[in-house]
């Protein structure tokens, strides 16, 4: 027992240092202020810092699933439209489950790996390794108070008995002139009454 021993120390000692954080890994809330007709994450840097990831990649990511452009301006990510914190929120949440937070041990400990052109996720803290799966479907962001003027897609979900498109969208009853059930239509929004909304499509 005494010579395995020795063996298991010999082979401890070969296995290459480590580097992990015992510190609680906390992601930065997303501090937005709108500028424009866009929306500006202020913290965008330090989120990329905690997640030690790459600023583009990060950013990549994000557009992708907000379904909208944006640009990196020094520390500060700038997207095209107007979105809630709690959307981008959500979106980072759900980079650092698939770019960050090891499968296995649920460390934040990892980092992204080209083997044989596939993206691989490495944790360095359990050794655990596996392929980072592409989203082929885009989560929506919930975006902020529908406005005046402003052209948006709805989904009609049934008609009113004026014979007008209802859609629903968050705390939103959306009124499309002439639109049909289960289409949906691009429109314009002409007024806003409280949460009545209405709106006439875009020909």
């Amino acid at each position: 027992m005494g010579e395995y021993e020795t063996y298991l120390d010999r082979a401890y000692e070969k296995l290459p240092d480590i580097v992990t954080t015992d510190e609680r890994f906390v992601i930065p809330e997303p501090r937005i202020f709108s500028e424009g007709k866009a929306t500006v994450l202020e913290n965008f840097g330090q989120i990329a810092d905690v997640l030690n990831r790459d600023p583009d990649h990060l950013m990549k990511a994000l557009t992708r699933e907000l379904g909208t452009a944006g640009k990196i301006d020094g520390q500060h990510a700038v997207f095209q439209g107007k979105f809630m914190a709690d959307a981008i929120a959500e979106q980072i949440n759900a980079y650092v489950e698939e770019y960050v937070k090891c499968s296995e041990c649920g460390r934040p400990d990892t980092k992204l790996v080209k083997s044989e052109r596939v993206l691989m996720l490495q944790c360095d803290a359990c050794g655990a390794h596996r392929p980072v799966r592409k989203r082929r479907v885009r989560v929506e962001a919930k975006r902020d108070a529908l406005e005046e003027g402003e052209e948006y897609e709805f989904k009609i979900e049934s008609v009113g008995s004026k014979g007008d498109g209802v859609a629903k969208v968050d705390k939103y009853i959306v009124y499309v002139a002439g639109a049909s059930k289960k289409e949906i239509v691009k429109a314009k929004v002409k007024r806003i009454s409280g949460t009545v909304v209405f709106a006439e499509p875009v020909r």
